[in-house]
């Protein structure tokens, strides 16, 4: 780690590193290392396409009287504003509240980084927004990730396309949404759904 940080430094300063074999001071260094991030084992500054991201998936279950009926997962888009959210929640700036609100839906329209809410979101017959049950679990590291559970029992049929994660009971500030074939639920039907945002 102390190898690193000193190339790290060499590499901002444009200045050699004594004893480092591999360390470089050009322009394409510098401008890899301002987009990347250091990459173990290949000990290499990634390229700009293996930063840092916020990889999301999506698990659905159905259940019906306690027997599994239907199993999915699935990636998700997270947003623009949900991106301005989460660096708010790193520093304090702007005070967003936590994404532990989950949401679906019946809309259709794919996933955009402008969207702001579900298209079409479910509000009745048990399928309302609800707020989860939050937790960090390990993806790669330690922790990395952040989850969300919640359960919906119905009391009425939906054909379930498309799920959004937000951090208030109404309206709030949209994390990520996605769409997808239906889901398909009746009453007396259980669907959990794991949100997770793995920081990779």
């Amino acid at each position: 780690m102390r190898n690193k940080t000193a190339l790290l430094l060499s590499i901002l300063m444009a200045a050699p590193l004594a004893g480092a074999q591999t360390a470089t001071t050009s322009v394409s260094d510098r401008v890899e290392l301002s987009r990347g991030r250091w990459c173990a084992p290949e000990e290499k500054w990634c390229s700009p396409s293996e930063a840092p991201e916020l990889v999301g998936t999506i698990r659905f279950e159905v259940t019906h009287e306690g027997k599994l009926k239907e199993v999915r997962e699935l990636h998700n888009l997270v947003v623009a504003a949900g991106k301005a959210g989460i660096a708010s929640r790193i520093n304090g700036s702007g005070g967003e509240a936590a994404f532990t609100y989950i949401a679906i839906g019946t809309g259709t329209t794919s996933p955009a980084n402008g969207n702001t809410t579900c298209e079409t979101e479910i509000t009745t017959n048990g399928g309302a927004r609800a707020n989860g049950t939050a937790s960090r679990v390990t993806t790669d590291d330690t922790n990395d990730t952040a989850q969300v559970v919640v359960t919906y029992n119905f009391t009425g049929s939906f054909a379930v396309t498309e799920s959004c994660l937000l951090n208030a009971s109404s309206a709030g500030t949209l994390l990520s949404r996605q769409t997808f074939s239906a889901v398909n639920v009746v009453s007396g039907d259980a669907l959990t759904v794991t949100w997770k945002i793995d920081v990779d």
